[in-house]
């Protein structure tokens, strides 16, 4: 009986070792790699372009609208002055004048903003996209199984961003003249 218990223990330990053998196997072929998006948007030719073509584009806009700014700020300041000095009915008649320029500058300010970060996303999109092809170029290219954007913890072995940012700055030479058409 003894001899019966012994040998179903053993045929039972034969697989459980094997499977403890399988997953450690299964680790040294499983590669992982890691990208840092924030380091891709601020080094990656793609990410500057996009962010010099945005300031070019709102320059012109932002300068008016501090220039709106800083005119409702003299005009207030002038207004606290003369407020004194100044009858009830043109007191009031330089309030409205003032409260109306604020909304102006307010309404403007917040038309800027929204208009500026719409013009953001279309440019981080199309510089997300790309990197993404870039990245999925690299990891199939070297065998990677999985490539994480997120971590808590990353070993720098893993870390692919260097090869990424790389790969899409010498895609900016080679794509350049497609982009117009």
């Amino acid at each position: 009986m003894k001899h019966l218990i012994r040998a179903a223990a053993g045929a039972l330990l034969i697989p459980a070792f094997a499977l403890v053998a399988v997953p450690a196997q299964a680790q040294e072929t499983f590669r992982i790699g890691f990208v840092n998006p924030d380091r891709v948007l601020r080094e990656a030719q793609p990410a500057k372009a996009a962010q010099a073509k945005l300031e070019a584009e709102f320059l012109k806009r932002e300068k008016d609208v501090a220039a709106l700014g800083d005119a409702l700020k003299t005009a207030s300041e002038k207004f606290e002055r003369e407020a004194p000095t100044l009858s009830e009915s043109q007191r009031t008649a330089r309030q409205r004048a003032l409260v109306d320029q604020d909304r102006d500058f307010q309404r403007r300010r917040r038309e800027f903003q929204e208009d500026l970060n719409a013009r953001k996303n279309e440019e981080l999109q199309q510089v997300y996209e790309r990197a993404n092809r870039v990245v999925k170029q690299v990891a199939e290219a070297e065998k990677y199984d999985a490539i994480l954007q997120e971590a808590i913890y990353i070993n720098p072995k893993h870390d692919i961003t260097d090869k990424v940012i790389k790969a899409l700055n010498a895609s900016v030479g080679s794509s350049a003249p497609s982009a117009g058409k």
